[in-house]
């Protein structure tokens, strides 16, 4: 029976860098532990560094290392990844504010309020009127995905969608995800299974943390 290693912050430390896991449409969601993948989309920069995201920066960078050893378990509790997304993804410029991670039993639950014209500007495309009229203005967006993973690999599934408390599926869903996911992840995936990086083997979702555990 393998011993599994368990790593707190004060064995770690400190980068710059998240994991490169790669979701996609069909649509999935970019690379980053899978989990954060999907929810990329929903959280800019927020206020300076906070103990939780220097503990899982640490974390990140050890698993990113690649010198962990088989079956060696990393925790990222909810506070943590809450305070990555915050923290890192700042690149999506204007048009989503107020983020909210929840994780669930193989899932995670992401929340905003999104503006998805600023969104579409923001990607250099133009909006049609009618999109125009349906989506003008800052919508309080939720978003709730299914993460599967297991020998190294992973699978993102959006199981719902609500954009100001009206659930969005069909194609309305498909258009959403490919002229606004896409242009902000080109390399997004969404339903079709992605290589972990860094030797992960598996993430273990729970409602208060992520196990990553590290594999051969």
């Amino acid at each position: 029976m393998r011993k599994v290693q368990r790593f707190s912050s004060t064995h770690l430390r400190t980068s710059n860098q998240w994991l490169t896991p790669k979701p996609s449409y069909n649509g999935g969601m970019k690379r980053k532990l899978g989990l954060g993948a999907f929810l990329g989309l929903l959280f800019p920069l927020l206020g300076a560094p906070s103990s939780d995201y220097l503990s899982v920066k640490r974390k990140l960078d050890l698993i990113e290392s690649e010198k962990l050893h088989p079956g060696s378990r990393v925790t990222l509790t909810s506070r943590e990844l809450n305070a990555y997304v915050v923290n890192e993804v700042a690149e999506l410029g204007p048009g989503v504010r107020d983020p909210r991670l929840e994780l669930g039993d193989s899932k995670a639950t992401g929340t905003a309020l999104i503006d998805f014209l600023k969104l579409r500007q923001a990607a250099g495309q133009p909006s049609g009127w009618v999109m125009t009229k349906l989506l003008s203005g800052e919508r309080p967006v939720r978003v709730t995905a299914r993460i599967k993973s297991g020998s190294g690999r992973a699978v993102v599934d959006v199981d719902r969608v609500e954009i100001s408390g009206v659930t969005i599926d069909g194609k309305m869903l498909d258009y959403l995800i490919q002229h606004y996911l896409i242009p902000q992840f080109p390399d997004a995936k969404v339903g079709r299974p992605f290589e972990l990086a860094h030797r992960i083997d598996r993430l273990e979702i729970t409602p208060n943390e992520v196990g990553v555990v590290v594999g051969r």
